[in-house]
């Protein structure tokens, strides 16, 4: 007995011990949830493409609405440095005919998908339910890369929110769209061998449109261009000149073909 007595006691004290510490072990795990930056002004659009995707800024909430099967885009900058969390939730009627899963993808500005660290990035939610929450955390942007890798480097980044499977019926219901990118960092360059030339920024603007004037005056250049051999001989049209030009050239090939392949006479 006398053995058992202290046994039982140092098991009871580790129990307790136990106990104490898990919520404090479960509260240092615990992230706390992205909250928007005070004063910002909520986002009520969303892009259908990635050239019409609405720009907003870290810390800057978003609520649209839109329908089921609608693809939403967003982006936003990313400076070197910095870990962006995207967080969104998304509301629909509880009367739904089956379950249906959802996706939330980021891009870099050359278009390439960027991996997510953590967060729940394609979820499946019941048809029971009236809410399903997605979320992905971006490895954080670095000041430069080589060329063949996918590392997330600082420019513009892409947010598309969509639905990958779900029943026909409920194809085109109403839904609320609550999405938040949040930055962690100060966005300085970190201790790194290099540095990017210039931000990963989409061209959006290829070409520019001429004006009147000066669509007027080119298209004169190029008719006094090609009007040059038509003024020497006003009579014909470069139709008729070239196809006269091919007639005689073919004319000299057959000669001299003939004349090549012709057997000499015998005495």
């Amino acid at each position: 007995m006398s053995v058992r007595t202290p046994l039982r006691s140092t098991v009871a004290l580790l129990a307790v011990a136990g106990a104490t510490l898990l919520p404090t072990a479960a509260a240092a795990d615990a992230t706390p949830a992205p909250t928007p930056s005070p004063g910002a002004q909520t986002v009520t659009r969303a892009g259908t493409s990635f050239l019409t995707a609405t720009a907003i800024n870290a810390g800057q909430p978003v609520r649209v609405g839109a329908s089921t099967g609608d693809h939403l885009y967003w982006s936003f900058t990313a400076a070197a440095g910095q870990v962006h969390d995207i967080t969104a939730t998304v509301t629909f009627p509880r009367n739904r005919s089956g379950a249906s899963t959802w996706t939330v993808e980021v891009f870099d500005g050359l278009r390439r998908r960027q991996a997510c660290t953590a967060g729940a990035q394609t979820p499946t939610v019941e048809a029971a339910s009236g809410t399903v929450s997605l979320g992905c955390t971006l490895r954080e942007v670095r000041p430069w890369a080589e060329p063949w890798s996918a590392d997330p480097l600082p420019g513009t980044y892409y947010v598309r929110l969509s639905v990958v499977d779900l029943p026909e019926p409920d194809l085109g219901a109403p839904i609320d769209v609550d999405l938040l990118v949040s930055a962690d960092g100060d966005g300085g360059a970190p201790a790194d061998d290099g540095e990017l030339a210039a931000p990963l920024v989409p061209n959006t603007r290829a070409g520019a449109l001429l004006s009147e004037d000066a669509a007027t005056a080119s298209a004169a250049t190029d008719e006094e261009q090609d009007s040059g051999l038509a003024d020497l001989l006003p009579a014909l049209g470069s139709r008729w000149i070239w196809t006269g030009v091919g007639g005689i050239l073919a004319a000299v090939a057959g000669v001299v073909g003939f004349a090549l392949t012709r057997r000499p006479r015998r005495p």
